[in-house]
Parts: C-alpha cells; sequence; structure tokens
C-alpha cells in the first residue's frame, strides 16, 4: 500500500502558509507505517514542539492502472473518508528553509488518520462534498470538493503519470484553510457531511 498526498490542493490553504498557488498537483508520499493502525492511540511524537492537523477527502483505489486518462479516472477508486495529515510544523518550516524535503515533517509513525470508508456511488461523484474537522467540539477546519484547485479525477490520473496505482493505495487530497495546532489532551473528530468518520484523543 502507499500513501499518496496533495498539498496546497485549496487556494486559502496555500496563501494562508505563505505558499504560491500551484500550477500542478503538489505530490508527497508518506510510507506505510505513517498510517495509524485502528483502535491505537495516537502520541504527540517528542521530536516537535508544533503539531497541525490538516483533515482532508482521502480516496481508495480500487484497481491497478499506469497513465490514467482524466475522462476514465472515476474508474480507479471507489471508496472515500476524511482522515488527518498530521504535520510537525516547526520541523517543515526548518526544512524548507535549507530546501530539504519534508518527509521528517510529514511522514513519521502514525502520522497519517483516516476514518471508516464510504463507498462511492455514481451519485457521489456528481455532488460536491462537505466535510470538516472539530477539535474538542469546536469547528476548526470545513471544506468542500468542489473548492479544490485539482478534482479527484484529475488527480489521480496526474498521479499515475509517475507511480503505478495500485488496490489498496490511498490519496490524500489536500486540506482547505484553518489548519492549527493540536496538544496533547486534544480531541479531533472529523466529518463528510453530517457523518462522523472518525474521533481520537492525543495522548
Amino acid at each position: 500500500m502507499k500513501i499518496f498526498c496533495i498539498g496546497r490542493n485549496y487556494v486559502d490553504h496555500a496563501k494562508e502558509l505563505g505558499n504560491q498557488v500551484p500550477l500542478e498537483p503538489v505530490i508527497f508520499m508518506k510510507p506505510k507505517s505513517a498510517l495509524l493502525q485502528p483502535h491505537t492511540p495516537f502520541y504527540y511524537p517528542e521530536f516537535t514542539n508544533e503539531l497541525h492537523s490538516e483533515v482532508e477527502l482521502v480516496l481508495r483505489i480500487s484497481k491497478n492502472g499506469k497513465y490514467i486518462q482524466e475522462k476514465h479516472a472515476s474508474k480507479y477508486y471507489n471508496g472515500l473518508t476524511v482522515g488527518i495529515d498530521f504535520t510537525a510544523r516547526d520541523i517543515q518550516n526548518e526544512l524548507k528553509e535549507k530546501g530539504l524535503p519534508w518527509e521528517k515533517a510529514k511522514a513519521w509513525d502514525n502520522s497519517t488518520v483516516i476514518g471508516k470508508w464510504v463507498d462511492i456511488t455514481s451519485e457521489t461523484k456528481k455532488n460536491n462534498i462537505n466535510f470538516c474537522l472539530y477539535k474538542n467540539k469546536e469547528l476548526v477546519q470545513q471544506g468542500n470538493s468542489g473548492q479544490m484547485i485539482f478534482s479527484f479525477d484529475y488527480i489521480v490520473a496526474h498521479i499515475s503519470n509517475y507511480f503505478s496505482l495500485n488496490i489498496g493505495d490511498i490519496i490524500f487530497t489536500g486540506t482547505p484553510a484553518g489548519v492549527g495546532e493540536c496538544v496533547v489532551g486534544d480531541n479531533l473528530e472529523g466529518f463528510m457531511e453530517d457523518e462522523s468518520m472518525f474521533e481520537l484523543s492525543i495522548k
């Protein structure tokens, strides 16, 4: 299983971090060990003093593919959920200043959370999807798939130009504005439309 992530896929989020709005998807990857397993506690990592949560819609790849055309891309994913791409923001800022890769800030063990999967239907694909994150019962982030710079189909097609997509791979499609810091004791709950997809506490 591969974990693909798309950075800066919402204009307001790119601007809030002082980044340029990209002309093509910004792709980075995480190893399988980055995925927090079900019923496993999430512990605040010792190497950061500025942990941020980024809520995102996540796609599940259901068909092997390479060099997929955008018009056929919807046939290659069949599941959708909400997840968190945790970021050690202080580490990331240090690495960016030096022009170095981000893996230490993004891809550490258990840095990725996903909720329960919902099967995608033809109706789902027609509609824009609302999602949000609550921290300690307070709304802190909300987005809609219609606000993405690059659509699900475009992202799948673009990734497949560089990497083979395989059944079980997952794609984080980008976070909207409103990312913020988390501390020990915070409770995070992610929603897609009105349905709770995951809930976790930071230990």
